[in-house]
C-alpha cells in the first residue's frame, strides 16, 4: 500500500479519536465520512473559489438565475459552491462555526448538495456543536490536504474504503462488506479485455456497469485500467449502491473525476433496478458474500413466477441465507446482444456458487442454465486473506454470451491460489497481494488456453451429473410383542384418538373418554395376537383384520398404518412387500443415491457400481434428477504421499526424549 494513502488514513482515524465518549464507535463514521467528503470537495474547489464568487456575484447584479453551467466552467468541475466560507475561514467564527458550516454545504449546487443529503449530517451538527466538538474537528481537518495534486482520485478511492471497513470492524459489522483489492480489479479487468480484442480498437465507446458499486473503486479502477491499454477509449461507467453513505462517496467521487455522476444510481439493484432495460458492455462487481436476500423475497419471487426467462430470476432462486447468484442472473439481464458483440461479465464469488445446492435444487439450476447456455468461459481460484474483511478463498467466474471460437462449448479453469506474497503489514484479514508480475501470468495462462498444472479445460457437460435414486425393496417381520405395542403409543394417529374436536367442555370430556377406552381396546386385541413372527404382511394383516373384527374395533386406513409401523421391522430374510400392481415397494429407510456423470450411461454404471453389491437394487426413473457443479478443489488435488513409518517412528522417539528431558527439569 501506499505511504501516502496510509498516512491519511491514519491521520483521519486519529481524528475519530475526538469523538469517544461523545458519540459510539458505531457512530464514528456518521461524523468522520461526510466530514473527509467535505474536506475533498472543498480542496478540489479550493483554487477556483474566488473566480465562482465573482461570477455568481456578477450574474446575481444582471438578474441571471439559470447559473450551473456558468459556474461549473468557473470552477472547472461538475459542481461548485457559493457559499462564502471554506473549511479555513469556518475556524475564524468559533461562536457561529454550526451556522456557518450549514451556510457552506447550502452554498454547494444542488447535484452536490443532493448527494450530501445521504450522510444525514444536519443532525450531526447539532451534537456536535453541543459537545463543543465541531471547532476542533474542523480545525483538525484543516490540517490535511486532500487536493487531488496531493492525494490522486485513486488513492482517495482506498482511503474511504479503507475508513469504511476500520469502521465496520470497529462495530463488529463485518458481514458482507468485502471492499475489492485494487490488485484483485486491475485482474478481473485484464481477463476481461483479454478475451475482447474490441477494446483495443481506436476510439470505441464501451459502457462499464457494477450493480453493487460500493465507493465506484472497482468503476474508476476499471476505467483507468482499459485507458491504461487504450487511451483513445470513451468509458461511460454506471452504478448502483443500497447504503446512501456509500453511495454519497460514490457520486462524489464520481463528480470529482468529472464523470457522468447521474449513471450512478441508489437503491437495492434487485427490487429497484434503477437502470432497468440498459445493456453494458462490460459488467464486473463484488457482491456482498452469504448475505441472505429476505428483505427482497416476495419481489424477487414473484418477478421470476411471473416474468420466468423474461425477467431476471427465471433459471432458478439461491436459498434465502446467500444471494450471491442472484446478482449474477442480474448481470447477465442486462448483457447485449451477441449482433451488438455481446458482453462479458467478471464476478467475485466465495466457493459456495460452485457446488452448494444438490441436483434441481435453485444454485444447480441457476449453474445448469450459464453452463448449457455457453456463457461461462473461465474461473480463477484466488489466494486466501486477499480481502480486507474475509480470509476466504475466493473465485472470479468470467461468463459471455460472446466466446471466441476455440472456448466454444469449453470452461476454462485457473489455479491462482499460489500467486501472491506477504504483504509487510496487513490490513484487517488482508496478508496477501497479488503483484503485477503474477497479474501478468494469471493474464498469460488465461490467455494460452492450454492445459497445464494450473490450467484445466472442461467441456461444458463434464460438470453436469444425473441424480439417480437407488431404491431396494421393502422386506419387514411383523410381531405384537409387548415392546413394539408400547411403540405404537408414540404414533401420532394413535395418540389423537384421545384429542377431542368438540368446543362444549362435556363434549370435550367425553370424547376424551371415548377416545381412552379405544386405546385401552386395541392394545386389548393386540395382545391376543400373541408373540408370533410374520414374515409376509398379508398375513400379518389378515389376522390383523380379524382380531379387530372380533373386538368390534373400527380401525381407519391412518391409524391401521401406524399399527403396522410400530408392530414392524426391517428383516432381509421376509417376503418382499409388493403395491396392488405387484411391484415391489422401496423402503425408504434404505433409499440412496448415486451421482453419473452426463457423459457416462446411467444403467451401465448402475450396472458396474451397484449391482455387484446390492442385487435386489433398482433405479427409480422418475426421480432422476439432472445438477451441475464445479469442484475446482477436486480437479486440482495433488496427491500428497503418506511419510514413510521409520521417519514417522523417529520423530515420536526424539519427541518422547524432549519430553523426558521437560520432565527431568520439572521434577529436580
Amino acid at each position: 500500500m501506499n505511504h501516502n494513502f496510509q498516512e491519511k488514513v491514519n491521520f483521519i482515524w486519529s481524528i475519530a479519536d475526538l469523538l469517544r465518549g461523545d458519540y459510539r464507535q458505531a457512530e464514528f463514521q456518521d461524523v468522520i465520512l461526510p466530514l473527509t467528503v467535505l474536506k475533498r470537495l472543498d480542496d478540489v474547489l479550493e483554487p477556483t473559489k474566488e473566480k465562482v464568487l465573482k461570477k455568481n456575484q456578477e450574474l446575481k447584479e444582471k438578474g441571471i438565475e439559470k447559473k450551473d453551467l456558468i459556474l461549473t466552467r468557473a470552477s472547472h468541475y461538475p459542481f461548485y459552491n457559493t457559499s462564502k466560507f471554506t473549511f479555513k475561514s469556518l475556524l475564524q467564527d468559533a461562536n457561529n462555526i454550526a451556522k456557518n458550516l450549514r451556510a457552506y454545504i447550502n452554498g454547494f449546487s444542488q447535484n452536490m448538495y443532493n448527494i450530501l443529503e445521504n450522510f444525514e449530517f444536519a443532525n450531526e451538527i447539532k451534537k456536535l456543536d453541543e459537545a463543543n466538538l465541531l471547532y476542533l474537528i474542523i480545525q483538525r481537518f484543516n490540517d490535511m490536504d486532500l487536493h487531488p495534486d496531493v492525494v490522486s482520485n485513486h488513492e482517495m478511492g482506498t482511503v474511504f474504503e479503507e475508513l469504511i471497513r476500520k469502521f465496520s470492524e470497529q462495530s463488529n459489522e463485518t458481514a458482507g462488506e468485502h471492499f475489492t483489492p485494487r490488485e484483485v480489479i486491475r485482474l478481473m479487468v485484464r481477463l476481461l479485455i483479454a478475451g475482447n480484442g474490441s477494446l483495443r480498437k481506436k476510439n470505441i465507446i464501451k459502457t462499464v456497469y457494477d450493480p453493487a458499486n460500493g465507493t465506484g473503486g472497482m468503476l474508476t479502477t476499471a476505467k483507468d485500467e482499459i485507458l491504461s491499454i487504450n487511451p483513445t477509449a470513451q468509458i461511460y461507467l454506471f452504478g448502483q449502491e443500497l447504503n446512501p453513505k456509500t453511495f454519497a462517496i460514490a457520486k462524489s467521487d464520481i463528480l470529482i473525476k468529472g464523470e457522468e455522476a447521474d449513471n450512478i444510481k441508489k437503491g437495492n439493484s434487485f427490487s429497484e433496478d434503477q437502470l432497468a432495460g440498459k445493456t453494458f458492455d462490460l459488467m464486473l462487481s463484488n457482491p456482498p458474500f452469504g448475505v441472505e436476500w429476505k428483505k427482497v423475497e416476495e419481489f424477487v419471487r414473484k418477478e421470476a413466477e411471473e416474468m420466468g426467462f423474461e425477467g431476471r430470476f427465471g433459471a432458478g432462486l439461491p436459498r434465502i441465507s446467500d444471494g450471491s447468484l442472484l446478482f449474477l442472473q442480474h448481470m447477465i439481464s442486462k448483457m447485449k446482444l451477441v449482433k451488438e458483440s455481446g458482453s462479458r461479465i467478471a464476478i467475485v464469488f466465495n466457493g459456495s456458487p460452485l457446488f452448494t445446492g444438490d441436483a434441481g435444487s435453485g444454485e444447480s439450476e441457476i449453474r445448469k442454465w450459464i453452463i448449457e447456455n455457453d456463457w461461462l468461459e473461465a474461473i480463477i481460484g484466488l489466494p486466501d486473506q486477499l480481502f480486507y474483511n474475509t480470509g476466504i478463498y475466493t473465485y472470479i467466474w468470467i461468463v459471455t454470451n460472446n466466446k471466441p471460437k476455440e472456448r466454444k462449448g469449453r470452461v476454462q479453469l485457473i489455479d491462482a491460489r499460489e500467486y501472491f506474497e506477504n504483504m509487510r503489514k496487513s490490513l484487517g484479514n488482508k496478508r496477501h497481494h497479488i503483484t503485477e508480475k503474477q497479474i501478468d501470468a494469471i493474464v498469460d495462462i488465461y490467455k494460452s488456453f492450454k492445459e497445464g498444472d494450473k490450467s484445466r479445460i472442461f467441456s461444458n457437460e463434464d460438470f453436469g451429473y444425473y441424480k439417480i435414486t437407488v431404491e431396494r425393496p421393502l422386506q419387514l417381520n411383523f410381531q405384537a410383542s409387548d415392546e413394539r405395542i408400547e411403540l405404537l403409543k408414540e404414533e401420532q394417529a394413535f395418540l389423537k384418538l384421545t384429542e377431542s374436536k368438540k368446543k362444549k367442555k362435556d363434549e370435550q370430556l367425553k370424547e376424551t373418554e371415548e377416545g381412552k377406552k379405544k386405546h385401552g381396546k386395541i392394545i386389548k386385541a393386540l395382545k391376543s395376537i400373541g408373540n408370533t413372527l410374520y414374515k409376509n404382511k398379508d398375513k400379518f394383516e389378515a389376522v390383523l383384520d380379524n382380531v379387530f373384527m372380533e373386538h368390534k374395533i373400527d380401525v381407519d386406513k391412518s391409524l391401521k398404518k401406524a399399527i403396522l409401523k410400530a408392530l414392524s421391522e426391517h428383516d432381509e430374510t421376509a417376503d418382499i412387500i409388493c403395491d396392488k400392481n405387484g411391484n415391489p415397494e422401496p423402503n425408504p429407510d434404505l433409499r440412496d443415491y448415486e451421482n453419473v456423470l452426463l457423459n457416462k450411461d446411467i444403467y451401465e454404471y448402475f450396472k458396474r457400481e451397484v449391482k455387484p453389491h446390492l442385487p435386489d437394487a433398482w433405479i427409480d426413473d422418475k426421480k432422476t434428477k439432472l445438477g451441475y457443479e464445479i469442484s475446482f478443489t477436486k480437479y486440482f488435488y495433488k496427491y500428497k504421499p503418506l511419510r514413510p513409518l521409520d521417519e514417522i517412528t523417529g520423530d515420536i522417539k526424539t519427541l518422547e526424549e524432549d519430553t523426558r528431558g521437560l520432565m527431568e527439569e520439572v521434577l529436580k
